[in-house]
């Protein structure tokens, strides 16, 4: 494994300014890596581990960028809620808990460490591998789908307020005179993941049967860890994410879906709840990995 070696972790320990932190577990980890925990571990070239792990991300004292991986993860976790709170939190990993120096970083980092040299990959001598390097979001694909999933989950209520239900009564209709599945609805077209703008059209609707079918079949034949994952929402309902092949799936129980596809680049494609969608929700909160 790249990075690992006793040389490598000594550079990274040597003297890391943190400069962020994420985790990586069944029921968490940076999406933009994979469709499924083990996925994303495969990005980084980790075991799976049950319990997952803690990503460090920062700088040694000549700039270079490492990964700290640690098997501590609910240090991570204090440290991620601490500074999400606004609170100050020393973030400091024992030796013992350190599985892994990688070089480079798997995700974009906005910021760099004061009173050293501008962020840089270490050099071969010392990486012993190539450096991590975030995933290409500039043109859209997988990772670029599943980050506009990430904050469809995250802005519910924005995404939500463009939709008018009873446009989904008018094309439920025509689904049936259409004899097409009645959770099929009018397509929303943004100008990316970013920068949502709804329009109508009934554009998608084969690409949205497909996913539904593709859920479904999750219920019975449960997929890789991670790929249906349920987080805390208001009420008594629960946020629900699913990614598949080309696909990914955000909904709230009580509520509709959204569903982005690889083949409909910057489309945001609504689900209405018809007769259907809240019986798949509900099996597949039921399965789903959740944070502990």
């Amino acid at each position: 494994m790249a990075g690992t070696d006793e040389e490598a972790v000594a550079a990274a320990d040597d003297a890391l300014y943190v400069l962020t932190a994420v985790l990586l577990t069944p029921a968490k980890f940076p999406s933009v890596l994979g469709d499924d925990y083990p996925e994303a571990c495969a990005a980084l070239g980790l075991p799976p581990l049950a319990d997952g792990y803690g990503l460090v991300l920062g700088q040694d004292g000549e700039g270079a960028r490492w990964t700290v991986v640690i098997d501590d993860v609910s240090l991570v976790a204090v440290a991620i809620a601490s500074w999400d709170c606004g609170m100050e939190y020393d973030l400091s990993p024992d030796d013992r808990t350190v599985v892994a120096a990688l070089p480079g970083w798997p995700l974009a980092v906005a910021v760099a460490a004061p009173g050293v040299p501008a962020p840089h990959d270490p050099g071969p001598e010392i990486a012993e591998g190539p450096p991590l390097c975030p995933p290409d979001t500039t043109r859209w694909g997988p990772a670029q789908r599943r980050l506009g999933a990430d904050e469809i989950a995250l802005q519910w209520a924005l995404w939500r307020e463009q939709i008018d239900d009873a446009e989904f009564a008018v094309a439920e209709q025509r689904s049936v005179e259409a004899g097409a599945t009645t959770d099929d609805a009018p397509a929303r077209q943004g100008g990316g993941a970013a920068d949502p703008e709804a329009s109508g059209g009934t554009k998608g609707h084969h690409g949205i049967r497909r996913v539904l079918a593709e859920a479904r079949a999750y219920v019975d034949s449960p997929p890789p860890l991670g790929r249906v994952r349920s987080s805390f929402a208001s009420g008594d309902a629960r946020t629900l994410r699913a990614d598949g092949p080309g696909w990914s799936l955000v909904a709230r129980t009580d509520d509709i879906a959204f569903v982005l596809l690889d083949e409909e680049p910057g489309e945001v494609l609504p689900v209405g709840r018809g007769p259907e969608l809240p019986g798949l929700l509900e099996a597949l909160d039921k399965m789903a990995v959740r944070p502990l």
